[in-house]
């Protein structure tokens, strides 16, 4: 075994191996991005993004969600005016049916402002999972949104997706958007 000197063997616990553990720890809370295949970390949901969607800066997401209801993970077109965010939150919904879970969405989301617009309301099938799709306009500070939202119960957790669009740039979207809809997956 060739000789190492202790500096550097110090320099490389202190620095080194830090460096490298904190990237493996990053890389396992890190949306797998293969193509524009997404795998959502910890869990068995898998979804295909749009061409070109890349995943938003931590400083982008900060300055569009407000810090309490922030999602873990957000892609998005170059403009930052189409995005989907995604995640899972802590709440179990497993024993609560995906009506009562989409009524209550409905009436919450309904208060967040003036100008809240329902599109669709209802209970969808994708892949042979149950969602709750709720689809509306509403009013932002300096745009007009067009926002879908699926929810569903994923282990002990909620499953949640949240495709926003401004409504200008909601028809450039549209088709890619909804092909990502069909496209997730729940892998047992």
């Amino acid at each position: 075994m060739p000789y190492v000197p202790a500096p550097v063997i110090e320099k490389l616990a202190q620095g080194g191996i830090m460096k490298l553990a904190l990237f493996l720890i990053t890389l396992c809370f890190t949306p797998f991005i293969l193509g524009n295949e997404i795998e959502i970390p910890n869990s068995s949901i898998s979804f295909t993004a749009p061409e070109g969607f890349k995943p938003f800066s931590k400083e982008i997401i900060e300055a569009k969600w407000p810090a309490r209801r922030a999602p873990e993970w957000v892609i998005g077109s170059e403009s930052t005016s189409t995005s989907i965010a995604f995640g899972l939150r802590p709440n179990d919904i497993s024993n609560t049916p995906l009506q009562k879970l989409r009524d209550y969405l409905k009436q919450t989301l309904s208060r967040i402002g003036p100008g809240v617009d329902w599109l669709r309301a209802e209970v969808i099938n994708i892949n042979g999972k149950d969602w709750v799709y709720l689809e509306f306009t509403s009013n932002a500070i300096n745009a007009d949104i067009h926002n879908i939202i699926l929810a569903s119960s994923h282990r002990d957790k909620m499953a949640m997706f949240n495709f926003n669009s401004t409504k200008e740039e909601f028809s450039k979207y549209e088709d890619a958007l909804k092909e990502s809809i069909e496209s997730i997956v729940f892998q047992g």
